[in-house]
């Protein structure tokens, strides 16, 4: 099973998961995401990225704690419906909207 981010990344700068990944599976567009996402199906669930991580933000995909269940989901989706799943961060975690900036 894949590795997770979940709600401790959003609007988190540091992106060290990133660095050390070997499949570069962790992605995110700069000016429009409030989080990173891990693609599901290019992690090879080596774990790297998890003790990487300075909040926390990352566990494996069925050790994801119950309220951030939903997470699971969000990764994968944001590799085909990106916009939708900005919109539900939006709504689980209010704050910068970066995708209102003109």
């Amino acid at each position: 099973m894949a590795f997770v981010i979940t709600e401790a990344c959003i609007d988190e700068a540091t992106q060290d998961c990133i660095d050390v990944c070997p499949v570069d599976c962790i992605h995110f567009e700069p000016e429009a995401d409030r989080k990173l996402y891990i693609d599901p199906g290019e992690c090879i669930d080596c774990g790297a990225c998890q003790p990487a991580c300075p909040v926390d933000a990352i566990f494996p995909g069925n050790k994801v704690p119950g309220p951030m269940k939903e997470y699971v989901d969000l990764d994968a989706r944001w590799y085909k419906d990106p916009d939708a799943v900005r919109t539900r961060i939006n709504a689980l975690k209010p704050g910068r909207d970066k995708t209102a900036v003109a």
